[in-house]
């Protein structure tokens, strides 16, 4: 065999392993991606079922209050999980956060209402959901510090698929929403049609769970001796990684779940029907999906934060005119232009991302760093977001009045961003 097609083969080898890593990786975040917005998206139907008041508004309250509970279970998931990737792998956490989402998943969709079973209806859904925050803890972390290290050359690239698959996931959700909506006549909507698509993704975790046992190990983790106590170290020493890259995500959480919870509030607060509303999430799914590889990419060659800082402060300026904007014209057109918007802007900032996070925090405290600061800025901005949005409109009596969170995310996260360039050197 010549050298060229010795070389030539060794592309189609590295190309072929680069491809299943990242299918192994993301299938993860596709399934606790999926769970997450697909329970966002039910919101009002489960609030109804499980969490009975006389009010609509105060029983939604109550479901995302305890919708953002059980992100508390998050940091403690990643304070486990985190430390065990660190110390025995990425690739063991992986397969066993995995589990542990598919059996909170179907405790979920099994699970009957309120009126079947009474007062164990709501604890068994914040157990399943607690149970689901415990695993989501280390999946963010071990599957991107996998990806990350896969090849740290195409870093960006390989690691944005986090956020692509985060787009798909988005778009799948979505997608059963509005089909539900549009062929179920409500009363079987609330009897069984809320529960399909729960059960679609308990099918996702064995398929995942199969294809991540033929996944191989980075070969930087490989190649280092891991630190004994990785989590204590780090949390000794490295404060201020974890302090900035928490920061880096409170942007990224807050417009995504300003995304997946819009079918809720535009019908609500704009009067939006639901099958409208759902088409508008579907747009902001398939732009971050199709983009989010691509600005990757380029992250690659012009460094991770030039599209991030643009991103963040065009979401600034845009925030309060785009809900203006769509209190004057709730109209499909306008839903979907807005969405895509939205989208585009959740593509330039949080593609980078994983990889830039991954950029902050050395190879023996990776899964760690980044099983921490991205649950603790999820927890706290992303997992009480929908609470806010709906209180603050309730309060206020301001429909646009969510689009402050918004603005204060992006200064936030401006902020985390002159961090990471002016602490670490990192651009």
């Amino acid at each position: 065999m010549t050298e060229a097609a010795i070389g030539f083969a060794g592309i189609q080898a590295r190309s072929t392993t680069s491809r299943g890593t990242i299918v192994a990786a993301t299938l993860g975040n596709v399934f606790e991606s999926f769970d997450l917005y697909i329970y966002g998206i039910m919101a009002g139907t489960i609030a109804k079922l499980y969490f009975p008041a006389t009010n609509d508004t105060v029983s939604l309250l109550l479901f995302l209050g305890t919708f953002g509970v059980t992100f508390f279970m998050r940091p403690l998931g990643a304070l486990y999980l985190g430390n065990l990737g660190d110390r025995i792998g990425r690739k063991k956490v992986m397969s066993l956060s995995l589990l542990l989402m598919t059996v909170g998943m179907l405790i979920i969709a099994l699970t009957p209402a309120y009126a079947s079973i009474g007062v164990m209806a709501p604890i068994l859904i914040v157990g399943g959901r607690m149970l689901q925050g415990f695993s989501a803890g280390g999946e963010f972390g071990s599957a991107t510090a996998l990806l990350a290290e896969h090849n740290p050359h195409r870093r960006g690239f390989i690691a944005s698929w986090q956020t692509a698959t985060q787009g798909l996931a988005m778009m799948m959700a979505s997608s059963f929403g509005a089909l539900l909506a549009w062929s179920l006549t409500p009363e079987q909507f609330n009897d069984w049609g809320w529960r399909v698509p729960f059960l679609f993704g308990a099918i996702l975790g064995p398929i995942g769970m199969y294809i991540r046992r033929a996944t191989n190990e980075s070969a930087e983790f490989s190649g280092i001796q891991p630190t004994k106590h990785p989590m204590a170290e780090m949390l000794k020493y490295e404060k201020t990684r974890v302090l900035v890259s928490a920061g880096l995500i409170i942007l990224a959480t807050i417009t995504i779940w300003m995304a997946v919870f819009m079918p809720t509030y535009a019908s609500k607060q704009f009067h939006v029907d639901s099958t409208t509303a759902f088409a508008g999430t579907i747009a902001t799914g398939a732009v971050v999906f199709l983009l989010s590889p691509i600005i990757g990419l380029l992250s690659d060659v012009i460094g991770r934060t030039k599209t991030m800082i643009v991103s963040a402060l065009a979401t600034f300026l845009l925030a309060y005119p785009a809900f203006a904007v769509l209190q004057q014209s709730s109209t499909l057109a306008t839903l979907l232009i807005v969405q895509g918007v939205l989208g585009l802007l959740i593509a330039l900032y949080f593609a980078p991302l994983p990889a830039l996070m991954a950029d902050i925090f050395p190879a023996n405290i990776r899964t760690s760093g980044l099983s921490l600061s991205y649950n603790l800025g999820v927890t706290i901005f992303g997992g009480f977001a929908p609470f806010v949005l709906t209180s603050l409109g309730s309060i206020t009596g301001d429909a646009l009045s969510p689009s402050y969170y918004v603005m204060f995310g992006a200064i936030a996260s401006g902020l985390a961003i002159w961090g990471a360039r002016s602490l670490f050197n990192l651009r």
